[in-house]
């Protein structure tokens, strides 16, 4: 079979990472090949996946799994340090990893169902379920053995500055909904109640039923950081035709998200707001068009 990365993955990583970039896509077949002679997994059809390369595979006992290997090293090697540290209670188990390749063999969950489907018919039971897979995947940080492993919440937010001194201005977002998220994120990184490991890209999508577990989380980013961050990514997926970023689907979204994990409501809302703008700018700056749904959630969660 022949390795390729797909159009969009050669695409996003010459933009990300240059002439790094560039080299790495150079290398991947041979080092998708030197990794199933080393893990003796025979490799199906890639996954439609835009930033890493991800494969069907087949280990040598003839158990399912999956290979993902990408070129973003301190991104791939958190997630593998996370799914060392959580042995798969909460997510998928990691099966062998690399982290000077920045490679893994994850379990392949089974069905595979994606929560997406489940809120497509109840939102309410996909949102509980959301919940549920949060409280079962956090880690307060004394219990983390190594914890300069893993990276503060803080960091990602010099993003809106970025965002500022490349448009000279707000640039295509809204002024007052960037100048609210500016002002909001510094006061929620100041005064969280407590500090655990987080996901951090928790939605619809990374969320995916199993034969061990009922449900169990994929793709961690694995950031360190107050709880009611880990809503944001969830409030604001997935996007059917017209309706999630809706004030209504997002207020019963908050009402539920705020019982089921004893949080204040009000403060997961602010997150909702900060982490959507974030991800506005995030996508502003790979010159996405996702910016105006993330923009839409930010002004439909102002006033709820």
């Amino acid at each position: 079979m022949e390795i390729l990365p797909s159009d969009q993955l050669a695409r996003n990583v010459r933009h990300g990472l240059g002439a790094e970039g560039e080299a790495w896509l150079q290398t991947l077949p041979s080092l998708v090949q030197e990794l199933c002679r080393r893990w003796q997994i025979t490799l199906g059809e890639p996954f439609e996946l835009s930033f890493n390369y991800v494969a069907r595979a087949r280990r040598s006992d003839g158990t399912e799994a999956v290979l993902k290997v990408g070129p973003w090293a301190e991104e791939l090697d958190r997630e593998i340090r996370t799914l060392q540290l959580l042995e798969g209670d909460g997510a998928c188990l990691l099966l062998e990893s690399d982290l000077g390749r920045h490679a893994m063999l994850l379990e392949r969950l089974r069905p595979g169902r994606m929560l997406l489907d489940v809120s497509a018919t109840d939102d309410d039971e996909a949102t509980r379920i959301g919940a549920r897979v949060m409280r079962r995947f956090w880690r307060p940080v004394a219990e983390i053995p190594e914890l300069r492993q893993f990276r503060p919440l803080a960091e990602w937010f010099p993003a809106f500055e970025r965002h500022r001194a490349f448009y000279g201005g707000p640039g295509p977002l809204p002024e007052r909904i960037l100048e609210h998220a500016e002002l909001l994120a510094p006061e929620l990184l100041a005064t969280a109640p407590r500090l655990v490991l987080l996901h951090a890209d928790l939605h619809h999508y990374n969320i995916l039923s199993a034969d061990r577990e009922p449900w169990l989380a994929i793709d961690p980013k694995g950031m360190l950081g107050d709880p009611g961050y880990e809503v944001g990514p969830f409030l604001m997926n997935p996007w059917p035709q017209d309706d999630t970023a809706s004030p209504a689907v997002l207020a019963r979204r908050l009402d539920i998200l705020a019982d089921e994990l004893q949080y204040d409501r009000s403060r997961l809302r602010d997150w909702g707001i900060v982490h959507a703008v974030l991800s506005a700018c995030w996508s502003a700056e790979n010159y996405g068009a996702d910016w105006r749904k993330a923009v839409a959630t930010a002004e439909n969660l102002l006033d709820l």
